[in-house]
């Protein structure tokens, strides 16, 4: 075992027992008692002093963890006793002793058990039982919960002169129900203490508290009176006779002719049956015992200044009036020209039902008007008369009480009383005792209801419709919608109007003959439902909230607004009505509310209905709804680039979460504005579009999220486009000092900047002021002649150049005389044309001499002869046949006969067509022949040989 832990206490030390092996030793005994304060207090004996050298230690066990104490040593002498504080009251504890010899512990041998006291109980209540008040009661106590066990109580109490006490256990929070106490007994001294109990070695502990509380008293409830009845005889009448004998419980009926006899009424019998168990009932109220369980209405109070006519009287009995227990009917008798005062009334009635004590009865008489009478009589008496002198109606009454014991007199509960009309005459009307039956309200519009019952009883002649309107009890004063039936209104149509729409009422029916009235019937709830709103109308807030406002019709009641919405809900994928809001009912006529945390282009319906106070509530109306589509979110532009004259756009909606598959989203529409407005419409599905924009301009960029009713907009994306470059430039017209410049234009420009520099100028020639024209088509004068120019076109758009377009021109030279420009180009020509026919000449003398040499012979016109005859035609042709002269005839002569054209015809060349070829030997006469013709004039030699031909030129 180990060390033992010390801890001293009042001079004692706690030793340690851990680490240490030791042996056992048998001690003997020693003494343990409980204190009232809750200590215990351990004592050793002269015996348990075994050497002075030993140590003494006292083991406490029962808590949840054990507690070790030491005594204090001693000089031969007893040491003082140890004192430990237990900290529960009513628990059990077992107290050892052990002895430390050294290093040796001895086991204790026997160990004493010992039981505190609970803690008393500090307060007690005790109240009636209200299901049977006659017999039950309910007690409730308070004690200390904290750190007290128990387990049973003992109630004691004096029941009238004997003592009881009893063991109970079945205490709840403290609450429990006794249910065999005597009905009409005072029971005195009542207390409650606290018992514990313990069981070790075959021996039971117990321990009871003390009584702390102030010892409480109770009376019990007695019994009511039975088989009440009562009997009328006129005293003036001297054919009365009062009969005489007890009076069974049967009703006394006497014939209609049988004058001067007594009238016996019996009152119902009211004897609560006592429960055959204490349970399933609430706890009743503490303030003390309730002996009515229905209170009577505001009219009955105020009955007794009411004059005997008023038509408004309800006379209303008890809600738990026992309708089998009717009164006994006795017929009406014939109406006495005389006066019938006074008249005896003979009241009589048995004991309660045993074993009640009781010490008299209580009999009330009370008239309507100011007299009340009420009497006592002791408990032998079963009888009472009493002369009734005045007509009027009356209502009779007798109670049992109780009055013996040191407790406060009580009655018993209040038995059914008799109501009856007596007139002047001494005719007398009985109760109605029947209520009517089958009461039902028929709603005939929003203002107006029908009642409708039946009855079993046909001696009534008028009915009592009493309503009462449920609804405007539960709206505060300030906020009433309706006014008339706040407070109760009695009716004696059993049509109901001026009802509010939405209102719920309460109907209560009477039966009516002459001055008295009949219990009352079952109350009737109905309810009016309510109009319903009118020109419910929306506003919308943006993509996410609108406002609903309504109005309601000026007559209605209802207590709630109660604003619905349906939607498609794509967490759950259903399509359902919920509840958004309630507004509490106002006075005022128009009502709104914001609806917020919407989703954006969804389609969503609201509703709004007005549910009344009524249970089960009612609503109207479910055609008071309106359906609209919420707008998009507005798109957020994410890129923008530019690209071979297209435009790509790209953006985002939403976030993460949005869901696009369900929403009414029908478009994009992707919008560029600048001098032109461009648009192009995108499908849901796609957040990226290229537009073909011109350049040059600066553009409004914006896409629009479009649905059926609305669209949203996303934030202006200016965007600048440069300007591109004229494309087909031409020079179209040029002169000595100018040049016409003409482009085309490309996308969009302001105006056209036109440069013309001087080719091989460098930087140190003039530069030529630039151009600025806003047409296609410019003209560049004041241009050298003659010089190589290099003009550009750059177009400017928003002050922004494009990048230029060159083209390289030239003036034209200086302008000469025309004539002389034409005898110029004739010379030109005509020094080409003799240039060309002579080289023609040696080229066709070359071809000539070759072919002379292949043929041998030679051809040669003589046009000496043909000029002296003057055969030559023309001066021209003179000049060139001279020419040809120089020539070979073969040359000429072949190909022209050949072609059959005569060059020295009047009339021009001729063609002849040879019909068969001709031979060279028949050459010559051929040639005669033609000669003949007038037309050839002309002469030829065919030389064969070069020797001849030139014999025959040297000849000639």
């Amino acid at each position: 075992m180990g060390h033992l832990p010390r801890e001293r206490r009042g001079g004692r030390r706690l030793l340690p027992l851990l680490g240490l092996f030791v042996l056992l030793k048998i001690v003997s005994t020693f003494h343990v008692t409980v204190r009232d304060d809750n200590n215990i207090v351990v004592s050793l004996e002269a015996s348990d002093v075994v050497s002075p050298t030993s140590v003494y230690v006292v083991r406490v066990a029962g808590e949840s963890k054990n507690y070790f104490f030491e005594f204090e040593e001693s000089n031969g002498t007893l040491p003082p006793p140890v004192v430990f504080k237990a900290t529960y009251h009513g628990l059990y504890y077992i107290i050892s002793l052990v002895v430390v010899s050294g290093n040796v512990v001895t086991k204790p041998s026997r160990s004493i058990t010992v039981l505190t006291k609970p803690l008393p109980v500090t307060s007690v209540s005790i109240y009636d039982y209200k299901p049977s008040p006659e017999t039950g009661v309910l007690f409730e106590i308070h004690y200390p919960e904290k750190y007290n066990v128990f387990s049973r109580v003992n109630i004691s109490y004096w029941e009238g002169k004997d003592f009881r006490t009893m063991l109970y256990k079945d205490f709840l929070k403290g609450k429990t129900v006794f249910n065999h106490w005597l009905p009409g007994i005072c029971y005195s001294n009542i207390t409650f203490q606290l018992v514990s109990e313990a069981t070790f070695n075959k021996s039971t502990l117990v321990e009871c508290s003390g009584v702390s509380h102030e010892p409480k008293q109770h009376r019990t409830a007695p019994y009511p009176p039975r088989n009440i009845s009562v009997r009328f005889v006129n005293l003036n009448k001297n054919n009365w006779e009062e009969p005489s004998g007890s009076f069974p419980e049967d009703s006394f009926i006497k014939p209609q002719d049988a004058i001067g006899r007594d009238r016996p009424f019996h009152f119902p019998e009211e004897t609560p049956e006592t429960p055959a168990s204490n349970a399933s009932s609430g706890w009743p109220d503490p303030n003390g015992t309730e002996y009515e369980s229905t209170s009577q209405p505001y009219w009955w109070d105020s009955a007794s200044a009411a004059p005997e006519n008023e038509e408004d009287f309800v006379s209303v009995l008890p809600a738990d009036y026992d309708t089998e227990a009717t009164l006994g009917r006795t017929e009406k008798p014939t109406a006495d020209p005389f006066s019938a005062f006074p008249v005896q009334m003979t009241l009589s009635w048995l004991p309660p039902k045993p074993p009640t004590a009781f010490d008299g009865f209580n009999i009330l008489i009370e008239r309507e008007g100011n007299f009340t009478d009420y009497l006592t009589v002791d408990e032998e008496a079963h009888e009472f008369v009493a002369e009734l002198k005045e007509p009027g109606k009356y209502r009779l009454s007798v109670t049992t009480f109780s009055s013996s014991g040191a407790c406060e007199t009580r009655k018993s509960q209040s038995a059914k009383s008799l109501s009856f009309y007596i007139s002047p005459t001494g005719e007398w009307i009985e109760e109605l005792t029947e209520k009517p039956q089958h009461v039902s309200v028929h709603v005939l519009s929003s203002t107006t209801a029908l009642l409708s019952w039946t009855s079993s009883q046909e001696n009534y002649n008028s009915t009592i419709v009493s309503v009462v309107s449920l609804t405007c009890q539960k709206q505060k004063e300030s906020q009433r919608l309706e006014k008339q039936y706040c407070t109760q209104v009695n009716s004696s149509k059993p049509v109901i109007e001026n009802l509010v729409p939405g209102a719920q009422y309460q109907v209560v029916m009477y039966l009516r003959k002459g001055p008295l009235i009949g219990p009352p019937s079952d109350p009737v709830t109905f309810a009016i439902v309510p109009t319903g709103i009118k020109d419910l109308m929306l506003y919308p807030l943006g993509p996410t909230a609108v406002v609903l406002s309504w109005t309601r019709p000026y007559l209605g009641v209802f207590r709630k607004y109660v604003v619905e919405m349906f939607y498609f809900n794509p967490t759950t994928m259903t399509s359902e009505w919920t509840t958004y809001y309630e507004i509490a009912a106002t006075v005022s006529l128009t009502s709104s509310v914001r609806i917020a945390n919407l989703l954006p282009a969804w389609y969503y319906n609201f509703r709004v209905t007005m549910v009344t106070w009524g249970d089960p509530e009612l609503s109207c109306c479910d055609s008071s709804t309106i359906s609209f589509i919420t707008a998009p979110v507005a798109p957020e532009i994410t890129s923008v680039e530019y690209f071979n004259s297209l435009l790509y756009i790209s953006w985002t909606y939403g976030d993460a979460t949005t869901d696009l598959s369900h929403s009414r989203m029908l478009h994009w529409m992707v919008v560029a504005e600048g001098r032109r407005k461009i648009k192009k419409s995108v499908t849901r599905n796609v957040m990226t579009a290229i537009l073909s924009l011109p350049p040059g301009d600066i553009y409004n960029l914006s896409v629009t999220a479009c649905t059926e009713r609305g669209s949203n907009t996303s934030m202006l994306r200016l965007v600048k486009l440069e300007p591109a470059p004229p494309k087909s430039l031409f020079a179209v017209n040029k002169t000595q000092t100018s040049v016409t410049l003409l482009w085309v234009e490309e996308g969009v420009a302001d105006f056209f900047e036109v440069l013309c520099q001087k080719l091989g100028s460098g930087h140190d020639g003039k530069l030529q002021e630039p151009v600025a024209v806003s047409s296609h088509v410019v003209t560049i004068s004041s241009l050298l002649p003659a010089t190589a120019y290099n003009c550009s076109v750059t177009s400017f758009s928003h002050d922004s150049p494009s990048v230029p377009t060159f083209i390289a021109v030239s003036t034209m030279v200086t302008e000469v005389n025309p004539n002389v420009v034409v005898i110029s180009v004739l010379a030109i020509l005509s020094i080409l044309l003799i240039g060309l026919l002579l080289v023609t000449l040696v080229i066709l003398r070359k071809k000539h001499l070759q072919m002379a040499r292949e043929c041998g012979a030679g051809t040669f016109v003589n046009f000496a002869s043909l000029e002296r005859e003057g055969k030559l035609p023309y001066s021209w042709r003179r000049s060139v046949f001279t020419f040809l002269t120089l020539l070979p005839s073969c040359l000429w002569t072949d190909y022209l006969l050949a072609f059959y054209i005569n060059p020295w015809s009047k009339n021009g060349l001729k063609k002849r067509k040879l019909t068969n070829p001709v031979q060279l030997d028949d050459f010559d006469s051929y040639i005669k022949d033609m000669a003949k013709d007038s037309d050839y004039k002309f002469s030829l030699q065919f030389e064969h040989t070069e020797y001849e031909t030139m014999r025959l030129h040297k000849q000639k």
